[in-house]
């Protein structure tokens, strides 16, 4: 197996594989062994109360966040920006963090309502509900990959404090918002919804730890500035 290979295997496969393990393990707390253990026996209290209260102005409010975080938009807006990232920088090295972050919490997301199924809070559905299990929540864990992983790019970037904290406030309030209109449209459980932030917010260290650290190698070794691996060798012999 080649250097990449082994590199790509103990940096994102591993990680994104125990990650996949810990959802399903939480699943599997939340819906079996702690199912009639308190805050989970009070979480259709909290559907309910958000149900209670609902109004033509917060419906509109939570449709604007929920599309932000459909699945159209989300594969739009991920391909935009790692277009643009691309066309700017001249490098890929963060759009493929960008991407990488959204398909693997995607991945995750998918094989756990695999393997847990809950169904959803015992109110009022504003959204068409899909064949998929209420645990974890997709738009929140995909609203955290994409607007987190944002944030990081242009935090990165970004020459000033208060410019870092800008992007980041205005940024992570889009997957908080996404996970309070979808408790609020009736779709998803409180811990789903939590569940979801650890998906996408553990699936963009991940990524940042693998695409964007420059300190770690992929491969072969560097060679220092200068030489080539013909002169290395040369050297070598000569000293021979």
């Amino acid at each position: 197996m080649s250097d990449v290979a082994v590199q790509i295997a103990r940096r994102i496969l591993l990680p994104v594989a125990l990650l996949f393990s810990v959802m399903v393990a939480l699943g599997l707390l939340v819906t079996r062994v702690l199912a009639k253990t308190w805050p989970f026996t009070v979480e259709d209290t909290v559907n309910r109360g958000l149900a209670a209260h609902r109004s033509p102005v917060w419906n509109d409010v939570s449709l604007v966040f929920s599309t932000l975080a459909s699945t159209q938009l989300i594969v739009v807006v991920t391909v935009l920006v790692a277009l643009v990232l691309r066309l700017v920088l001249h490098r890929w090295r963060e759009p493929l963090f960008l991407c990488a972050a959204v398909s693997a919490q995607a991945l995750i997301f998918l094989f756990t309502t695999m393997a847990i199924d809950r169904r959803r809070p015992a109110v009022e559905h504003m959204d068409s509900s899909p064949p998929t299990s209420s645990f974890p929540s997709g738009h929140t864990s995909a609203a955290m990959a994409l607007y987190v992983g944002i944030a990081v790019l242009l935090a990165l970037r970004a020459r000033s404090t208060p410019a870092k904290v800008t992007w980041w406030t205005l940024l992570v309030l889009v997957p908080v918002g996404v996970a309070l209109t979808r408790m609020y449209r009736g779709m998803h459980h409180p811990s789903d919804v939590a569940a979801s932030f650890l998906n996408g917010g553990v699936c963009v260290a991940i990524m940042a730890r693998a695409v964007l650290d420059r300190t770690l190698t992929w491969g072969r070794a560097k060679l220092p500035l200068g030489r080539s691996g013909d002169d290395v060798t040369r050297a070598g012999a000569a000293a021979g």
